[in-house]
């Protein structure tokens, strides 16, 4: 990919938004606002009793009330997991002894550069939440059925708490659960 051009539009303390034109490999040429976005860590926290911790919080852009994975940007110079650490223990109180990387993707790569990577939470231990001024959140343990459920229902809307929990579902607990099951002989 060859960038022709790029004049930013907006800066924010969150994003920026440039302007770009750009010829792909093929040669074909594209033009797209795109949003910047330094990327974020989405925890994914799951107690001893196969239960997953989600937030509500009023999501502006969506116009109502969302719950969701807890999730956040990464600060400056923060890895994926560093950020995932420091989100989980300032969002809900939880600090977690171990950390499984589930999934990093783009969640809208049509005009958004930001990068979610995905991590399960296990062997938690609870502490005292310290929400930034402007987060007013509720926490919730879901059982995995009931999780489901809302998925199905389509009560869950959020799209990293639906790659979350179906990545989870499909390939960690199908894992363990295949596992634990005696092999047969032949």
């Amino acid at each position: 990919m060859k960038l022709v051009s790029s004049k930013e539009l907006i800066r924010t303390k969150i994003f920026r938004v440039t302007e770009d034109e750009a010829i792909e490999p093929g040669g074909f040429e594209i033009k797209r606002a795109i949003i910047h976005h330094p990327g974020s860590a989405v925890m994914m926290p799951v107690d001893a009793k196969g239960r997953v911790l989600l937030v509500r919080q009023y999501r502006l852009p969506a116009r109502q009330y969302l719950w969701e994975l807890p999730a956040g940007r990464l600060d400056d110079g923060e890895t994926a997991l560093q950020a995932a650490r420091r989100e989980l223990a300032e969002e809900t109180g939880l600090k977690a002894k171990s950390w499984t990387k589930l999934a990093t993707y783009y969640p809208s790569p049509g005009f958004l550069g930001e990068k979610m990577t995905l991590f399960l939470a296990r062997d938690l231990t609870q502490g005292e939440a310290r929400p930034m001024d402007d987060e007013r959140i509720e926490t919730r343990w879901l059982p995995a059925s009931e999780l489901d459920s809302r998925i199905r229902s389509g009560k869950i809307q959020d799209g990293k708490t639906l790659i979350g929990f179906l990545t989870w579902q499909r390939y960690h607990r199908a894992r363990k659960t295949s596992a634990a099951k005696p092999a047969r002989g032949g």
